[in-house]
């Protein structure tokens, strides 16, 4: 009885290997990294959680971050958003970056990395036109923020010149002209510079 049993394993044994190898699979005994899962959040709003704009303003597409990526939300903003001036777009579009997102945005994986702290601060007379000038350098935000930033400039007709969103900070360096590419918004951490803020004239 113990003999049939002991054949009968075997034999299903050798089914199963039959079987594996048809398949074209081989067994290993090295680990397979197949990279990380994939990603459940929607990085999408239902209709019902996009906010409406008041009579007396309009809407702005701001960038936020969501698996790892950056992706846009359309959100209320004051008119100024969508100004002549420089300095108050920037700011408007700025304190929506770094606001927190609402409850709907978070369901949808939304988060933000800009700093709350963070202002826009006074230009000055040898800037180049356009130049929005931060309460901190950019290259000390994070890269996330940094793109965040950019991205959220660079769908401004006012703070957009040829592309390019051309930034500073309070200390004595020169506004550098950034770029908000395809990459960037996949690799946030893939930020492009412009060579050259003052040829942006």
């Amino acid at each position: 009885m113990f003999r049939r049993r002991t054949g009968a394993s075997v034999a299903a044994a050798a089914v199963v290997a039959a079987l594996v190898s048809g398949c074209g699979i081989r067994t290993t005994s090295v680990p397979v990294d197949a990279g990380a899962a994939p990603s459940r959040v929607p990085c999408r709003l239902s209709p019902s959680d996009v906010a409406s704009a008041s009579p007396e303003g309009t809407r702005a597409k701001v960038y936020l971050v969501c698996a790892s990526q950056l992706v846009t939300v359309e959100r209320p903003v004051d008119r100024s958003a969508a100004g002549d001036d420089p300095a108050a777009v920037a700011r408007e579009l700025l304190a929506e970056a770094q606001r927190a997102p609402s409850a709907g945005e978070r369901r949808a994986g939304f988060t933000t990395a800009v700093p709350v702290g963070l202002r826009v601060a006074p230009t000055r007379d040898d800037d180049p036109a356009g130049t929005v000038r931060l309460s901190s350098q950019p290259e000390d935000l994070s890269a996330e923020a940094l793109s965040q930033i950019v991205c959220t400039y660079a769908e401004s007709e006012t703070l957009a010149r040829g592309g390019s969103v051309v930034l500073g900070g309070p200390g004595t360096y020169p506004p550098r002209g950034y770029l908000c590419t395809t990459q960037t918004k996949a690799r946030p951490g893939d930020l492009v510079t412009t060579p050259d803020a003052a040829g942006l004239d």
